[in-house]
C-alpha cells in the first residue's frame, strides 16, 4: 500500500516539475515576439481606473518642470493601485528618472512602454521578463524624500514623485525612440 502511494506521488511530483519546466521554457520563447504595436494588443495599465485627466500632445504645464508637450497620457488613480504590464516584454529602466519620478520601462522589440510617478518597491528588476497583464508596480506616493537631486517639490516645500501634483500613473509608449499616442493602441 505504501509502496503504491509513494509511487504514485513521486510520478506526479516529476510530471509538475517537467511541465513547470516547459511551460517556463515555451513562454521565455515566445515572449519576444508576442506583442507588436500595430496588432493592437495591448493591456489597459490600470483595470479599474479609466479617467484620463491629461492627454498626449501640447497642454498646458499642470506644475513647475512638468513639459507643455506631454508625451503620454496621465491616469487618475489612487497610491498603491497595482499597475499591469501593457505589453509582455523586458525591464530595462527601473529608478528615480526626472520629471517622470520613480519609473518602470518594459521593451519588446521596438517598443518602449514607461510607467511614471509609482512606487519606489519595485515588483521587477532590471532584466527580468515580464508577461503581458502581470502586476509590474504600484501607484507612488505624491511625495517621496531621500531622493538625492530631486528638484521637484510641491507648494508646501515636500519633494514630489517627479513633477506631479498628484498621485497618478503617467504612461508613455514609445515607438522607434518616439512617443506615440497611447490611446492609439488600445481598443
Amino acid at each position: 500500500m505504501y509502496s503504491s502511494f509513494f509511487k504514485f506521488y513521486f510520478i506526479s511530483i516529476i510530471v509538475l516539475i517537467l511541465f513547470s519546466v516547459f511551460t517556463i521554457k515555451t513562454a521565455g520563447n515566445n515572449i519576444e515576439n508576442t506583442v507588436k504595436i500595430e496588432d493592437g494588443s495591448f493591456v489597459w495599465p490600470l483595470p479599474n481606473n479609466h479617467i484620463i485627466t491629461s492627454y498626449f500632445g501640447r497642454r498646458n504645464s499642470p506644475t513647475r518642470g512638468a513639459s507643455s508637450y506631454h508625451s503620454g497620457i496621465d491616469i487618475a488613480a489612487t497610491e498603491g493601485t497595482p499597475i499591469h504590464s501593457c505589453v509582455s516584454g523586458k525591464v530595462i529602466w527601473t529608478g528615480f528618472k526626472g520629471a517622470g519620478g520613480f519609473t518602470l520601462t518594459v521593451e519588446n522589440q521596438n517598443i518602449q512602454v514607461s510607467y511614471c510617478h509609482i512606487s519606489p518597491n519595485y515588483m521587477c528588476k532590471i532584466g527580468d521578463i515580464v508577461a503581458s497583464n502581470s502586476i509590474i508596480a504600484h501607484v507612488g506616493p505624491k511625495n517621496v524624500y531621500n531622493v538625492t537631486g530631486n528638484p521637484y517639490h510641491d507648494s508646501n516645500g515636500n519633494p514630489t514623485n517627479g513633477a506631479t501634483t498628484g498621485c497618478h500613473l503617467h504612461l508613455t509608449i514609445k515607438k522607434d525612440g518616439n512617443a506615440v499616442n497611447p490611446l492609439d493602441y488600445f481598443e
